[in-house]
């Protein structure tokens, strides 16, 4: 793997994801009918709950655990940006979107001036770059801000499982996701 930061390319360790100052995106086609008059579908979250499950082995996969948090709040993101505004997912779209400005801002706030912002671009079949430079925080800053990290993680979990409570059918979907998003905090241990 190569981490390459707006010109500068530094060896890390072989695997397939990289930072770089260049921009490469690559988009995913996939349709999802929601059924009308009853809530969600069971393969939409499938659909969520694997994007959240890709972000976290894409971000687990850069080496410098520098930029993990904010590699973690960029994929959230994007991920919010792809659920539909007027679906039933819409309270989800929400939380994720308010979770990956909290993380991002966290990043932000704790952000290394010794190492460059870089975006992370993974080297596979259909490559996948981050849809903007990532935040490298400060090594020393690194525990407590993977603690605050997970801390805003399991209050996303939180939410989620709180939002679903007025609906069965709700509290099975959100659950899933929730679930997902938990399996992230992971992530966040290893440094």
């Amino acid at each position: 793997m190569k981490i390459v930061l707006h010109g500068l390319c530094i060896a890390v360790a072989a695997g397939s994801l990289s930072l770089s100052g260049g921009a490469v995106s690559a988009q995913a086609l996939y349709t999802v009918i929601l059924p009308a008059g009853e809530f969600g579908s069971k393969n939409y979250t499938e659909v969520v709950t694997s994007n959240i499950a890709a972000a976290q082995a894409f971000c687990a996969e850069i080496d410098n655990d520098s930029y993990k948090v904010d590699c973690l709040a960029e994929r959230l993101g994007e991920i919010a940006k792809e659920i539909p505004k007027d679906s039933d997912y819409a309270e989800v779209r929400q939380i994720l979107a308010d979770t990956s400005k909290q993380l991002s801002d966290l990043a932000k706030a704790n952000r290394d001036p010794n190492q460059v912002r870089g975006r992370a671009v993974s080297k596979g079949e259909i490559p996948v770059s981050t849809s903007r430079p990532l935040n490298p925080v400060k090594p020393s800053s690194l525990p407590d801000v993977n603690r605050q990290a997970r801390a805003i993680l399991d209050n996303t979990q939180t939410l989620l499982l709180r939002s679903a409570e007025s609906s069965e059918s709700k509290a099975l979907q959100y659950s899933r996701i929730a679930d997902a998003l938990g399996s992230s905090k992971v992530l966040l241990r290893s440094a």
